[in-house]
């Protein structure tokens, strides 16, 4: 800007002060990255940071340390990184974001598996309710009612809750028993994990990031799984109910089976009786022809 005196024009002025604009976005953002690098720098592990690090990380421990020197005293010395340390910190920098946003991506997938999985359980409850609503229907309302009463029978009541007690106790043994396994593999797993650590044979991030592909791939076939077992029960329910309903037409078609053959038995009897009726009629009128024919000669 010094090469603009008096005679420069409007134009050129703008234009410096242009310049000058986006050079101090460009040191604000270098600035801002600098000082994120610098904050994940432990001050205990600095003298040590210095020896074990790079040419680079040493230029920027220093020019931490003189800047920090600086602030108290009456002069400042104008410090400045080259490109390739630039270079070096940016790369850093973006490394470290990336690993955050995988780590945000990890735990989001987590939570939305936890979502997943709570939307399953209540699709698979809404299920069973409908089921339980249907079958309480079918056994109780409809089933139970004595046909010259009209009432539901008591007994019958009674018994389908019992069954649904012993029905819901078992599955409640049958998650207990699973619990149980499940802990005690936990603890068979943590006392292998410990074992490992303390023979040094602690897993490094490789194998993590492994077993997290690893871990994600069953998850995804574990999802997989339920959502065929979702469709599986589903089925059922259709199949169950379309199963019931063939039932309802078998019992109306047995007894419209019964009421037909009571009435083809009453019909049978009838014809019996009036085959009986006829014959002696028959034998009634061979018996009047017979006197008929004895009469004639007298007359």
């Amino acid at each position: 800007s010094g090469h603009y005196g008096r005679g420069s024009t409007e134009e050129e002025i703008q234009f410096a002060l242009d310049e000058i604009r986006n050079e101090n976005d460009k040191l604000e953002k270098e600035t801002a990255i600098l000082t994120k690098y610098l904050k994940r720098v432990d001050p205990k592990d600095i003298q040590t940071q210095i020896k074990e690090a790079s040419p680079v990380q040493q230029d920027v421990v220093r020019v931490h340390k003189r800047r920090s020197r600086s602030r108290t005293g009456s002069t400042e010395r104008l410090l400045k990184l080259t490109t390739e340390q630039k270079c070096d910190i940016a790369q850093r920098e973006h490394d470290e974001l990336r690993e955050e946003i995988n780590k945000f991506k990890h735990e989001t997938e987590k939570i939305l598996d936890t979502y997943r999985a709570t939307r399953e359980e209540a699709e698979i409850r809404l299920a069973e309710m409908k089921k339980s609503s249907y079958e309480f229907n079918r056994d109780i309302v409809l089933g139970a009612k004595n046909m010259r009463t009209g009432r539901v029978v008591a007994e019958r009541v009674t018994r389908y809750f019992e069954d649904k007690m012993r029905s819901r106790k078992a599955l409640i043994e049958k998650l207990r028993l699973k619990n149980s396994t499940l802990k005690v593999q936990k603890k068979k797993l943590q006392l292998q994990l410990k074992q490992k650590e303390e023979m040094g044979e602690v897993l490094h991030e490789v194998d993590f990031k492994q077993l997290r592909i690893e871990n994600n791939q069953y998850l995804e076939k574990i999802d997989e799984r339920n959502q065929e077992l979702l469709k599986l029960k589903h089925s059922s329910g259709n199949t169950l109910q379309v199963l019931n309903t063939y039932k309802k037409k078998l019992n109306n078609l047995t007894m419209e089976s019964n009421r037909l053959k009571l009435e083809i038995s009453q019909r049978n009897e009838l014809l019996t009786k009036i085959d009986k009726e006829t014959e002696l009629v028959e034998k009634k009128k061979e018996k009047s022809t017979d006197c008929d024919s004895a009469l004639i000669p007298l007359l």
